[in-house]
């Protein structure tokens, strides 16, 4: 992926340095290593309850890292007042590299969207952080991996995922990190089309705890379609694909699939307990957005896989 010539966004809110590690916001509760604490889920319900909008069933990559046996207990802390965090294109190649993606989904978006479903966009703002920081569906933690929060409509990120991802989930590469930032972007997506309320709906009305997983799944896979649509027309109007950028994506999508995660974890799958997919869904859907480049081929509601 080339992404060196591509513009920078300026929605970004970089908190990496030690003075904004909260934030200035927070639900002031920590995360365990088994998933959400319970504090936690108190506040989400209590957004959820306000907003008719269920938090944390469409955190993108929440607790994703947890079921790879890497959640670690936050140290509780009170949140303290803080430096506005600065905002723009950082200056570090990391931060340049986030700010191009970004940038380009931006420009993908602004177009797609309307002549489409003519539908406006709006950018949300992607947040930097190390750590831990505060986020209006609770406090974010690297543990959680990357995740979008409807109620800010802000993407969060701790770059240490990447990290992780070339170490633990054998990907990497430039077009795989953007594939992560892309599916956050994709929850955002839904989020403007109304999408998003209506999940949690059909998750209240579940008969079930499998059956609300297998929405949450579903919305899931339509954010992995979303971020091959965005890698689609941005390829058709820049050329942004290089040789081996799909494979490495495909691979990035396979590995972080519920099935794999879980047997990985615990030697064994249990399909109810599902909430993202499995590896052959994910690396299927995304596939099926690089192809059509249209969003109403990522319909997984309407599917019966």
């Amino acid at each position: 992926m080339r992404w060196e010539d591509f513009r920078r966004s300026e929605n970004i809110e970089d908190r990496r340095g030690s003075d904004y590690a909260e934030g200035g916001s927070g639900s002031g509760f920590g995360m365990g290593g088994g998933g959400l604490g319970l504090g936690t889920m108190v506040v989400l319900g209590i957004i959820a309850y306000a907003l008719g909008i269920n938090p944390a069933v469409l955190i993108g990559g929440a607790e994703m890292l947890n079921k790879m046996g890497g959640g670690q207990v936050a140290q509780q802390r009170q949140d303290r007042p803080t430096r506005q965090a600065p905002t723009g294109a950082p200056a570090d190649r990391q931060g340049q590299f986030i700010a191009a993606v970004l940038a380009e989904n931006e420009d993908v978006w602004s177009h797609v969207l309307p002549d489409q479903k003519g539908v406006r966009f709006t950018p949300p703002r992607l947040v930097l952080f190390n750590g831990v920081t505060g986020s209006a569906c609770g406090r974010a933690q690297s543990a959680m991996g990357p995740f979008y929060c409807p109620v800010d409509r802000k993407i969060y990120l701790d770059t240490s995922f990447f990290k992780d991802m070339d170490r633990r989930f054998g990907g990497g590469g430039d077009f795989a990190y953007a594939y992560v930032i892309s599916h956050e972007m994709g929850h955002h997506i839904q989020n403007e089309l109304g999408l998003l309320p209506k999940v949690q709906r059909a998750q209240q009305m579940a008969s079930s705890r499998a059956e609300a997983n297998n929405i949450s799944v579903r919305a899931e896979l339509m954010a992995d379609c979303l971020a091959g649509v965005w890698a689609a027309n941005a390829n058709k109007n820049w050329r942004i694909l290089e040789p081996g950028d799909v494979e490495k994506a495909i691979r990035t999508a396979q590995a972080i699939g519920d099935d794999r995660l879980q047997r990985s974890a615990q030697g064994y799958a249990v399909p109810d307990s599902f909430t993202h997919g499995s590896s052959a869904q994910r690396a299927e859907w995304l596939q099926k957005g690089l192809q059509s480049g249209r969003i109403d081929s990522c319909n997984t509601f309407s599917s019966q896989r």
